[in-house]
């Protein structure tokens, strides 16, 4: 990490440019969820390799070990100014659904802001009540990594989605238990990461599926950016997030459920936009002349 002057030149990372090229591509192909990085082929999930409600003895051992280790980690990104969290806002939107099953859906643009999620709520989860954030991933995500990492993708309260229909019966089996039972569930409704882009993406329904046959509210936060004086090892500057924890959406009883996925999902998207353009002083522009769906 260096300050940003005259002086220093960090050479910045050919990955990390290549990335930022194919995210220009995919905004004016209209691409939304498709995933930007080079990830390896995903290893198909068995039902067999996941123990989503963590019912194993050894698997509460390694989970109870990981979380105390990620809540150290996450704080020495903050202490080292890897991580900048320049904000929280609307905190008080998550205190009036502490008490009930959530969905959290946020923007996805670096693998850092999960961290950012965790660093927020925090205080106002496990502190007062042991609960603690759970949070969708790819199935490669969670089979693919080898050694220490790949442990702690499998032990960190994840909830890998799978290719394999018998998996992801359990899957949804177990995001209706946890939802029951008063968890907080993050889902990247945009789906795949675009490293550091800064506008809101067309959101997938999946989130807000999951929300409507719970009968749960879905919590949107958006993170926002600005460039700090720091240069992180890629040659670029370190982000300044503030978290925007905006108002729950609950669904209208009124309308069936596919009614219902829709209008959170746009009620959740038109929120980003206003956050977007608020503090960005900017309207939303794409690229691309598609229709965001």
């Amino acid at each position: 990490m260096s300050e940003l002057n005259n002086e220093i030149k960090v050479e910045k990372n050919p990955q990390r440019l290549a990335v930022l090229k194919r995210i220009e591509e995919y905004e004016k192909k209209g691409w939304w969820s498709k995933d930007v990085e080079e990830d390896p082929p995903t290893i198909p999930l068995t039902p067999d390799k996941v123990d989503y409600l963590n019912k194993k003895f050894k698997n509460k051992i390694a989970t109870f070990f990981v979380n105390k280790g990620a809540k150290r980690f996450i704080n020495n990104l903050v202490k080292n100014k890897q991580m900048i969290i320049k904000e929280i806002k609307g905190i008080e939107n998550f205190e009036a659904v502490k008490d009930t099953g959530v969905i959290i859906t946020c923007n996805h643009f670096n693998a850092f802001d999960n961290f950012a999620i965790h660093y927020a709520l925090f205080p106002y989860m496990y502190n007062r009540s042991g609960k603690v954030l759970y949070k969708v991933i790819r199935e490669g995500n969670y089979t693919n990594f080898p050694g220490l990492y790949g442990f702690f993708f499998r032990h960190c309260n994840t909830l890998p989605l799978s290719a394999n229909f018998s998996t992801m019966k359990n899957f949804m089996k177990a995001m209706k238990i946890l939802l029951e039972r008063g968890e907080k569930v993050l889902v990247y409704a945009e789906q795949g990461m675009w490293w550091n882009y800064r506008k809101p993406r067309p959101l997938t329904a999946g989130a807000f599926k999951f929300a409507v046959e719970s009968n749960v509210p879905v919590l949107p936060i958006f993170i926002t950016m600005e460039d700090s004086d720091l240069i992180d090892g890629d040659g670029f500057p370190v982000q300044k997030y503030t978290i925007n924890i905006l108002p729950a959406i609950y669904a209208d009883p009124s309308k069936n459920s596919k009614e219902n996925i829709e209008e959170m999902k746009n009620i959740n998207y038109e929120a980003w936009v206003k956050v977007y353009e608020d503090f960005y002083k900017t309207p939303l522009v794409y690229s691309t002349e598609n229709e965001a769906d």
